[in-house]
Parts: structure tokens; sequence; C-alpha cells
């Protein structure tokens, strides 16, 4: 019987414990921003494609906080302030609004609305202190209502009160600000029946993570980090307390059962993280299946997926299917996302036409099932055997960065997909159902691993993580050393700990991430220990009382993110808030020779990689520089043709006497770009390009993936050079290359 290609669609919620357990308040909005723009409206739409199904994610430490703002028990900063009057605001409240109410994407959460993106242009070109001293009452009236009301899906902007204050515009009054939380609360109130009444028709499958997103194979041993890295630095006390993974799951599943009616089907392991000691505790709680990343399955199997130059998978046999795991608590299923696939959805389509995403996306279906139906042995382009493909992401913050917060993406995705019958959107369980897995991996076999490069580098291994971990570790020794306080007679002690196991604050700590809120999120770490100890009664200790970190901005660093900046020379910092940074070095002091660049940025996506060029206060390149850039680049470990920097005058010394491969000669007088490639009969020849070039206050460039003609996970080495008249001047950066990895 031929079979369509099957897709399943999972959706990650997941927000961390924000409720601090000092002051019984919440640190951070997300909960109830997300909430009122993300949850409830990315299962409205699917319900009106009734032929499509997905899964999705709901953490229970997500559930919990959905439920304390629906109830209007849950209180945080933002909202406290937005409440307030305006008249008798204190210089401390306005300073807090002025800096924490454009909390958002700006290209598609302010620049819309007319009022909003009036008082942000006004607090980023006149400053903070302007604004203190020239804002009247109403302009912060406007500025709280506006943070609120931007934060609420276009999916319910013709609800008759919505389109009332998107018409109104300005002139908020505290009456609106307060009808506008309390519509904040309606909205939260709607998500838990929606999702559990779309898993009764059997459209959703609603699955569940453990308690507090805690990484399990961590919990077991923090030595399971060394499985991908073997000579990782660890934390000076190995923690090892794999007793707490069965209570994690027990209450994951006990607050899934009250709430849906039936037990859970589907386990989403914190950041995908799955170790052979993990598995059978998921199997004895009863889980059925799991969800995990393709390096995991690549490190598995001893096998590196290998795609061709649109980034679809060489090994498509490998990749889409479940596969199974056996315990001797019982089988598991599990299921390994298309990373490539699942972050176009979650970091690039964002930055395209919705319509051509949607299409790009169906695209690779098609070619996915075209390449299947190729290999099989049966004649025809029907396929012989039923192949799921998993896309697994995110299902909250990519949408900030979505026009309308992805309702034309989705609404273009979904009607295209309704109308296909050779692609069929499942849920996972629906699937295993119909088609239990073929193929079994011995669990033993199984890479100890997570979604971020099939390692655990992005939460142990750095000294700032490992000093958390010891901090962990004394905590949880601590409270072994009171029996008595069992989780029945003393909860509040093992809520403490549970929260502290979070794996949200090891992500944030270090190298690697960082956010603006990086000391609240340290800050909440350690108010969670500090909870353990008192409801101990232990002395809470000094370290404690004081940040890991300091956490003051970074200043040269790796990229920390994808980007999909505006090409246009005007640098909106937003656009560039996750690129690599390098400070040249004539920015440095005296002893380097003085460059007019000050500053090089760099990143990638999908589609392009970006460079910005930053020049000292009042100079332009090509003006104040000499007017030629030329960018070269290779490719270390591909075989390929490669030739020498055609200039004069250039040193003899690295990386200037490199051969490379991609050379890319801008003209920065006429803002036009020459793009050429090594030849085996001539140095260098002209090939076609659509490079994007802005040339204003800094210059950005945009080179698309698909002019080089390079394939995923390559590294490459890139080397700026200026030069006039065909003569080196100098280059940037000094001594070095700027690396960067095709995605």
């Amino acid at each position: 019987m031929p079979h369509p290609l099957y897709v399943a669609f999972i959706w990650h919620q997941h927000q961390p414990l924000y409720k601090s357990r000092v002051t019984g308040q919440y640190r951070m909005p997300w909960v109830r921003l997300h909430g009122t723009k993300d949850y409830l409206d990315l299962v409205l739409l699917l319900e009106r494609y009734p032929k499509l199904h997905q899964t999705v994610n709901l953490v229970p430490s997500l559930i919990a906080q959905i439920e304390d703002y629906a109830a209007g028990t849950a209180e945080d900063p933002y909202l406290a302030a937005s409440l307030q009057t305006t008249e008798n605001l204190s210089s401390e409240q306005q300073q807090f609004i002025l800096r924490h109410f454009f909390d958002a994407n700006h290209q598609t959460l302010i620049d819309p609305h007319p009022r909003y993106a009036e008082l942000y242009n006004q607090h980023q070109e006149q400053g903070e202190a302007w604004c203190l001293e020239n804002w009247k009452p109403q302009d912060y009236s406007d500025l709280m209502a506006w943070h609120n009301l931007a934060w609420i899906d276009p999916l319910f902007w013709d609800d008759p009160a919505i389109s009332k204050w998107l018409e109104q515009g300005r002139d908020f009054s505290l009456t609106d600000r307060q009808q506008i939380i309390a519509k904040h609360q309606e909205i939260l109130g709607r998500i838990l029946p929606q999702h559990r009444k779309m898993q009764e028709t059997g459209q959703l499958e609603v699955i569940t993570s453990p308690y507090t997103h805690p990484i399990l194979p961590l919990l077991a041993d923090t030595n399971s980090g060394r499985v991908a890295v073997p000579h990782m630095e660890l934390p000076q006390s190995q923690f090892q307390w794999a007793s707490d993974i069965p209570r994690h799951l027990q209450r994951a599943w006990d607050q899934y059962l009250s709430r849906f009616g039936q037990a859970p089907r589907g386990l989403w392991p914190s950041e995908q993280s799955v170790s052979p000691e993990m598995l059978p505790y998921a199997a004895k709680q009863g889980f059925q299946w799991l969800c995990s990343d393709e390096a995991v399955l690549g490190w598995t199997k001893e096998h590196f997926f290998h795609r061709d130059e649109s980034g679809n998978v060489c090994e498509p046999e490998i990749l889409y299917q479940p596969y199974r795991l056996e315990t001797e608590q019982g089988d598991l299923s599990i299921v390994f996302r298309d990373h490539r696939l699942s972050d176009l959805v979650g970091f690039t389509y964002s930055a395209m036409d919705p319509q051509e995403a949607a299409s790009d996306l169906v695209g690779h279906l098609d070619a996915i099932a075209t390449t299947l139906s190729s290999r099989q042995s049966e004649d025809g382009n029907d396929l012989a055997q039923p192949w799921l493909v998993t896309i697994a992401l995110d299902g909250e913050n990519c949408w900030e960065f979505y026009p309308k917060d992805g309702l034309p993406f989705l609404e273009s995705l979904y009607s295209q997909l309704s109308d296909r019958n050779d692609i069929n959107l499942v849920t996972v369980s629906e699937y295993l159902d119909k088609f239990p897995a073929r193929e079994t991996l011995p669990a033993q076999e199984l890479h100890s691993g997570s979604w971020v490069d099939g390692s655990f580098t992005t939460w142990i291994g750095d000294p700032i993580k490992n000093r958390a971990w010891d901090l962990l570790t004394d905590a949880r020794q601590t409270l072994a050393y009171h029996p008595e306080a069992t989780e029945e007679k003393n909860p509040e002690a093992w809520e403490a700990l549970f929260a502290a196991e979070g794996s949200d604050w090891f992500w944030w700590f270090g190298e690697g991430h960082s956010s603006n809120h990086d000391a609240m999120f340290d800050q909440l770490f350690r108010e969670h220990l500090t909870a353990l100890y008192q409801a101990l009664n232990e002395p809470v200790p000094e370290i404690l009382q004081h940040p890991l970190e300091d956490h003051q901005p970074l200043l040269d660093h790796q990229p920390q993110g994808f980007i999909h900046p505006t090409i246009d020379g005007v640098a909106d910092e937003q656009d560039w808030d996750h690129a690599g940074r390098i400070t040249v070095a004539g920015a440095r002091g005296t002893m380097h020779k003085s460059s007019v660049v000050q500053r090089l940025w760099y990143g990638l996506d999908h589609l392009n990689f970006y460079l910005r060029f930053d020049c000292q206060v009042g100079k332009k390149l090509g003006v104040d520089s000499p007017p030629e850039l030329h960018l070269f680049w290779y490719y270390p470990g591909q075989t390929m043709h490669n030739s020498a920097v055609p200039l004069t005058k250039k040193p003899d010394t690295a990386p200037l006497n490199y051969l490379f491969h991609h050379h890319l000669k801008i003209d920065l007088l006429k803002s036009e770009a020459l793009l050429q490639v090594a030849g085996g009969e001539q140095p260098w020849y002209p090939i076609p390009q659509e490079i994007q070039i802005g040339l204003d206050q800094c210059l950005e460039l945009a080179v698309p993936w698909k002019d080089l003609h390079v394939e995923p996970d390559w590294h490459m080495e890139l080397v700026a050079i200026l030069a006039k008249d065909g003569s080196f001047v100098e280059y940037l950066p000094e001594n070095s290359c700027i690396p960067l990895q095709v995605p």
C-alpha cells in the first residue's frame, strides 16, 4: 500500500520558574506575555485546519505558572508597574518603565503601532534622561498600555475590546490598562482547556517534560558530560542523584493526569537530552516515546548526516523513522528531529516572505519524499514504506521575529499542506500506533547528549556553570543529611531543590548565551538554593548572597545565535544583538596602528552570512578609508581550487599569504560588488551574486550561501582587506581570520 510522507510537528512550550522563593512574586513577566501571544493562538489556528494533526509539549513549570496568572494570583514587576497611577510614579518607577517596557522586537511588536513606535524612537534618539525630563504622565500611561497590548496575538485583534484599543492608539487611562491586563488573564485561562479539548478530538497530542525541566543525564551523573567531550572540565564535586529522576517524572505525570484526564504518552526530555541511565526511569513511569535530536542519533550510530547544497539529508532512511529502545522496565520508542528543518522554522523563515517561506518548507518535504521514493526497490513515485519526518522546536520565542507573530506564515503553510494528500501531518502517537518502530537501537549504546551539538557543553564544563553545579551539589547533599525532611513533611525544601535543578539557569551562566536578564537568572537560581537551606533551618552559605559572575555586557565574543539584520547601513543594534563582535586592534590602544574601522560584527542564518563594519565617529568607509574592500575566504579541510590574494604590496605573512577560494570586491564609492571564485585555469573568475550592501552610518553586507555553492557544516575562514587601486593598505581583523560555520 502506498504511503504519504508523514510529518510530525512538535512544539515545545517552556518557561522556567520565575517565582521568587524570597518575595513570592514573579521576577519576570514572560509566562504572562508569551501566554497572551504564543500558546493559545498556535492551537486555535491549527483547529481551523482539522486535517492537520500536531504535538505540543507543555512543560509542568509552565503549566503551574499559567494557572497562577489565570487565577489572578501571580504578580510580576511589569504587571505591578502597568497598574500604577502615572501621576504618582516615582523616579525609580519611571526609570524601570523606560528601561523595560520596550522589551520586544521593535520591528514586529513596536514599529507596526504608531504611538508605540513614537515613544520607542524618542527613547532611542533622545535618550532616557531626555524622556525623564520631558515626558508627561500620559506618555508613561501610553507606553505601559502598548507594552501589554502589543503582546496580544494578532489572532485576537478582532475581539471588540482589543480592536477598540488598537484603533484608539493613544491617551490610554488606568482603566484601559486594567482592562488590557484583564484580557491577558482571560486569554491565559483558555490555554489549558483548549489543549485538552483538541487532544480529546484527536487533532492534538499533548506531551510533557520532567517537572522543572532538568537535564536528566546530568542529574544521574555529571560525568556524563565527558561522553561527547572526553576532556571536559567538570565541577569539583560529582553530582550523582539519579533518585531525583523518578521524582521529576512522577510530578510531571501526576500534574498531567489532573489537567488532561488521561496519562501522557510522550516525553520531551529537557533540552532533548538523553542517556542510557535515564531510559529505565522513563519506561517505568509509563512513557511510551521520547524525542531527541539528529545529532544524538548520529553519535549513536556513529554516522555523520551529510546534506546536499539545499540542506536536505542525503541519508533520509536513517533519520526519518522511529527507533525502539529496549530497557529492563519496558520498551520505548524514540524519534529524532530534523535539526535543519526545525531551525529553518525557528530562526530563518521569519526573515523571508511568509508565502515563500512556507513554500520553501513544503519544497524540502517534497525533496525528502522524492529521495526516499528513488531509493526504494519498488517502482513508482509513491512511498512503499511509512516514513516520519520530525520537526521539533521552541513554540514560543521564534514568533516574535515573524510578521504578525507568524500568522501569515502558518496560514500559508497550513493551507498548502491541507491541499496535499501525499503529505500527512500526524501526532507522534498516532503514527506509532499504526507503524511501530522497525529498527532497534541498543539502549546502552544510546549517546548521552542534547540537541546542542549532541553534547552538554551548554550546561556544564564552563567555570561558572561548574561553580553552579557545585552549589547545587552542596545543597542536595545538605538535604540528604535530613532524612526527616521527606517530600510530604517538608515540601518547601524539595520544591526549592527541583526548581534549582532546572536547565535554564545553567544555560545562561558563563560563556555561550547572554541576555539582558542574566543577573536575574543568576539571582533566581541562588534564591531557589537559599529557600532550600531555609526550609531545613540550615545556615545559608555566604556565597549565595553574591552573584556567580559579573554580569557586564560582553565585548568581543562569538555569535550567540542566528541573526536577520536589515541591510541598510543604519546598524540597528537589535538586529545584531546575537552577532559575533571583534574590536579592531587600533581601537584598543596606541600600541596598534589606528584604523578607520573600529569594530567588526558577523553572524549568519540559513540564507546568508552577515558582516558589519563600524567606523570611528564621524568617519565613513570609502571616504575616510581606502575605497576598496576585499573579502577572502577559504574552507579548511575541503579539496577545491584556491588562489592567492590578487593585490600588490601585500605582506608575505599569515593569513595574507594563504590561498583562498572566494573573493568579494566591494567598491565603497559606488556600493558595487564583484564576486569571484578561484579556478583551475585562471586565478579568479566572476560568478553571479545577489549580495546586499548597505552603506550609511556603517557598512552592512549579506552574502547568500547559494551564491557560494557550499554545503552545510563546512567551516570557513574570512579575512577583510582595505585597498586602493589594487594595492594592499590594511587588513582586518589583526593577525587572525573571522571563523564561521555554514549552518
